[in-house]
């Protein structure tokens, strides 16, 4: 990719087909990037860098530069091709224009331009430019160098030549300030741009993402030789590996590209993470069922060719047990579909990926049987754990004193059988649990009070997991089951509500929650199913009773009322009384609740394996990279 010159195909003004206009797109904003909150602001910069990364998918781009400027603006600039700037066969004007100011107007259109592609089809710098306050483009094309300036998506004059360069150098630099009339900030994270930017690096070999920040100073680049081995060997960076090589194969096979890399590690957790076209498919779709089914039957064929095994063919959850891997697949037409639309729906996806993984497992564990003997007994380890665990959970359910339609006894279950008006409050502790069973309404609201700090099962295997009568109750209240076996048809509550207190014990509880739910229920986060109740800190009384939830608004409204009032810290959920935990917490009016999602896999699992897991030294790591970020709770 290095060498531009080696790629072939064309890019001119005939190459640009468009579809319709921009109208709508400030109307409704959400429809394009998916909302006007810190999400779609972000979209914005993923739009422009989508459109470098389809050059260097083609073989025509190699460095992407991204600053954030002091200004708030953002720069992205590549060594592509550079946007076509000669006249429009159809509009007449530059193609520059035509192609920053007309909705699905693009490149992508035109199957001998780009064979896939991981934008949005052209949609992308046109919205970019609706809903930004100015925006600026310059290209380097043909010893020259272009311009054009956009507010709201208005051209303020034609495209102009402000110089020249050298007929080698090419690109295209787009700067562009979004509107603060439209989304509801205006700042950009380097943390969140860090994550992405990473992920594309070690998704596309060889490409280099360049990430500044003027105001800070700091500087990142993400540049992978190696990319997606370096990649399954950076998401096990805080596990024991049970082989250093990972397994990596790559075909091509009736125009779909495949790519993946497999290593396993001595943990408990499956964590396979797929792409299409660079964009993280969380939902997975027919080119993961294909690499699982592969996978599946090739350690099989390999333990009975081997007579490894002992008769009882292993399971698809007993093979991926400690696995990690990453399936990336390049699909000239992907068809999404899921509630996030991050799932493929390519029926022909499935076969080919399944041919092309179960010849190149088998392949590998010929020539390793090592590593393939390793693998079969952690996979028949695994095997074994689950027939004890569901011996396990049997003697569970017997012991359980259970009422009516088998749900544990310690549920106080709501009256209504509609899924999608019920909730299930997760307490912490009897005391608060009793108070959350006087406040709740029956009709909607189900509550399952816990003994004790949940298991931490990021370091305990499936036989502990589902032998704790914690973990049971949880899974036998929400009724839809685990892993391989959810079924989200069988799902009793449309929220799942963590209710923990305000303290450090508190948060702690509901970490260990979440890593659960990540773990072993992780399509109830994706349906954004899983909620945090926000309780308050301090009751703040002044005639009225003011309710708080940080010591910033505490402050707030202390000054507000004068500076001499009755403050209350509430320590805990059971001290509340019934109503004022209704009216707080519990009230769907009033309440304040957290929706959990995952906005990125890889640095979901990332955090949960450095905080949750055995390892003890990336945790002192990432509490002394956090310590000035700490409050302390007195």
């Amino acid at each position: 990719m290095g060498d531009k010159e080696k790629a072939s195909g064309e890019y001119k003004a005939e190459n640009i087909k468009v579809l319709e206009g921009l109208e709508g797109v400030r109307h409704r904003p959400a429809m394009y990037i998916g909302s006007t909150s810190k999400t779609g602001l972000h979209h914005l910069v993923w739009e422009v860098v989508d459109n470098a990364v389809d050059e260097a998918m083609a073989g025509h781009c190699d460095t992407i530069d991204v600053t954030l400027n002091k200004d708030g603006s953002v720069t992205v600039e590549d060594n592509g091709r550079g946007i076509p700037t000669d006249p429009h066969p159809q509009y007449k004007v530059s193609t520059l224009q035509v192609v920053v100011t007309k909705l699905h107007a693009g490149g992508k259109f035109d199957k001998s331009n780009y064979k896939v592609s991981g934008g949005l089809h052209g949609v992308g710098i046109s919205v970019v430019a609706a809903l930004s306050k100015h925006m600026k483009v310059i290209v380097k094309r043909g010893g020259k160098k272009y311009q054009q300036e956009y507010v709201i998506g208005k051209p303020k004059y034609d495209v102009k030549v402000i110089g020249e360069c050298d007929k080698k150098d090419t690109g295209t630099m787009v700067t562009f300030s979004p509107d603060d009339t439209i989304f509801t900030t205006t700042k950009f994270e380097f943390g969140i741009l860090e994550t992405r930017f990473r992920e594309i690096a070690f998704l596309n070999k060889g490409v280099k993402i360049v990430l500044v920040e003027e105001s800070s100073g700091k500087k990142e680049v993400f540049h992978y030789e190696g990319g997606l081995i370096e990649f399954v060997k950076w998401v096990n960076h805080n596990k024991d590996p049970i082989h250093a090589k990972p397994v990596y194969f790559v075909k091509e096979q009736d125009k779909l590209f495949i790519e993946c890399a497999v290593q396993y590690n001595a943990g408990y957790q499956e964590n396979v993470l797929s792409f299409v076209n660079t964009i993280n498919t969380i939902e997975g779709g027919t080119h993961v069922a294909g690499f699982k089914t592969a996978l599946t039957r090739a350690i099989n064929d390999y333990a009975n060719k081997n007579k490894i095994n002992k008769g009882e063919n292993l399971t698809g959850d007993d093979v991926r047990e400690g696995l990690t891997a990453i399936v990336s697949v390049k699909v000239p037409e992907p068809q999404f579909e899921g509630q996030t639309k991050t799932k493929l729906g390519n029926n022909e996806v499935k076969g080919i990926v399944d041919s092309c993984a179960s010849a190149a497992m088998s392949e590998f564990f010929e020539e390793n049987p090592t590593v393939a003997k390793r693998v079969v007994e952690k996979a028949m380890e695994a095997q074994q754990a689950r027939n004890a665990a569901k011996k396990a959970k049997d003697l569970v359910r017997r012991k359980n004193a259970f009422s009516v339609g088998g749900l544990p006894g310690k549920l106080a279950d709501c009256s209504s059988n509609k899924t999608e008006e019920s909730e299930l409050y997760i307490v912490e502790g009897d005391s608060a649990g009793g108070s959350a069973k006087m406040a709740r309404n029956k009709e909607f609201q189900a509550i399952l009070p816990l003994k004790g700090k949940p298991l931490n099962v990021e370091k305990a295997n499936t036989v502990k997991v589902f032998s704790n009568e914690e973990i049971m109750n949880i899974i036998t209240a929400i009724g839809a089951g685990v892993g391989e076996q959810f079924d989200v048809t069988k799902l009793r509550y449309s929220k799942v509500i963590i209710m923990s207190d305000a303290d450090v014990d508190g948060a702690h509880i509901m970490t260990l929650l979440l890593t659960f739910f990540f773990r072993f229920m992780p399509k109830l986060i994706e349906g954004g199913n899983i909620y945090i109740a926000v309780s308050p800190l301090y009751k703040v009384r002044k005639r009225v009773d003011h309710y708080v939830y940080s010591d910033e608004e505490l402050k707030k409204i202390v000054a507000k009322l004068g500076g001499t009032v009755n403050v209350q810290r509430f320590k805990g959920l059971g001290e509340m009384n019934p109503d004022q935990l209704w009216d707080t917490t519990m009230n769907p009016k009033t309440r304040l609740l957290n929706r959990v999602t995952i906005e990125d896999a890889v640095k979901a699992n990332d955090v949960f394996s450095r905080l949750m897991g055995d390892d003890v030294e990336p945790r002192k790591q990432f509490i002394a990279e956090r310590a000035s970020e700490a409050q302390i709770d007195i």
